[in-house]
């Protein structure tokens, strides 16, 4: 597979050291990606080394995963993801590995939610609303995922068992022709992620009506919560950081630690990850991330159970 990306701080291969590969299970553009180049790129400053971001989607993720899997064990891989790709994913698609045994978190740099939103022409002013204006094409009013199988799939049908809509679920492989439909009229409203969404909203192409977070975003301070609207079953905050194998060795488990610290502390990246629509949230805590994967994963299993939600 080709290599989409680049390498940083070249000056190091005088050194004649390794380069750090970033595999990214996602194409270059998106969340992950960006994540993966803005943290990837201070790590290369800050330990003078080179970082290379490799791009390996593919199987919800699975491809990329994998092929960190199989590489040594050292401090020269690592794996850029969400938490979506071990608790939400694998519900669905089926995985060559166990997602909560032959990997592990290893560090947090940031958080993100979803937010509901239509077409700014669409003629529901508020959340209330929405609601009125749903329950009056029950059965017929539909929503969009940017993938099945994921919260922006589970945050919709929440929405239409809590709300008793009756919406028809229209999957796409991604938000952005998820969002060229919602934009051009042929389904209605959409659970999409921050980075795609806060600028439609910001330009004033989509309207904004509640955000899936403990408390409000600073990039969007004026839309409620989803528990402020009395959905609290619609909290959904998802991570973002690095994943490395569950054989990792103490010692270069906190090499990982160290050099991700100090990059996920820098103002300029913290700055940058605020700019994508993301909340810069350092977490080098690995049993306290595994923790609350775990969670995440048993909450969206019983989802899935809940909603029949057919695995590929």
């Amino acid at each position: 597979m080709a290599l989409m990306g680049w390498s940083l701080a070249l000056s190091a291969w005088a050194a004649g050291e390794r380069p750090l590969k970033i595999i990214v299970p996602a194409p270059p553009g998106g969340t992950m990606d960006i994540v993966a180049r803005v943290v990837g790129q201070q790590i290369a400053v800050d330990m003078g080394r080179p970082v290379v971001v490799e791009n390996r989607p593919g199987a919800g993720g699975a491809i990329g995963i994998q092929a960190m899997l199989q590489a040594p064990h050292d401090e020269n891989t690592i794996v850029l993801a969400a938490s979506n790709v071990l608790a939400e994913t694998p519900h669905v698609v089926k995985m060559p590995f166990d997602p909560l045994k032959d990997v592990i978190p290893v560090a947090a740099v940031a958080r993100s939610g979803v937010v509901l939103v239509t077409a700014a022409s669409y003629p529901a002013k508020d959340f209330q609303g929405l609601v009125a204006q749903l329950k009056t094409r029950k059965g017929s009013a539909s929503f969009a995922s940017y993938s099945p199988g994921t919260v922006s799939h589970y945050a919709g049908l929440i929405l239409s068992d809590q709300a008793k809509l009756d919406l028809q679920h229209v999957g796409y492989p991604g938000s952005p022709p998820a969002l060229q439909h919602l934009l051009g009229g042929q389904v209605d409203i959409m659970f999409d992620g921050m980075l795609t969404a806060v600028p439609l909203i910001k330009s004033g192409k989509l309207r904004a009506y509640a955000f899936s977070g403990k408390s409000r975003s600073r990039h969007l301070p004026d839309v409620p919560t989803t528990t402020e609207l009395g959905y609290p079953e619609l909290q959904f905050m998802g991570w973002v950081g690095f994943i490395g194998s569950s054989k990792l060795p103490a010692d270069v488990l906190a090499k990982f630690h160290a050099s991700i610290e100090k990059a996920g502390q820098a103002p300029a990246v913290r700055q940058k990850l605020s700019e994508v629509g993301l909340e810069p949230e350092l977490s080098v805590d690995t049993a306290a991330l595994v923790r609350e994967t775990r969670a995440m994963s048993e909450r969206n299993a019983a989802i899935v159970k809940k909603f029949n939600i057919q695995a590929n």
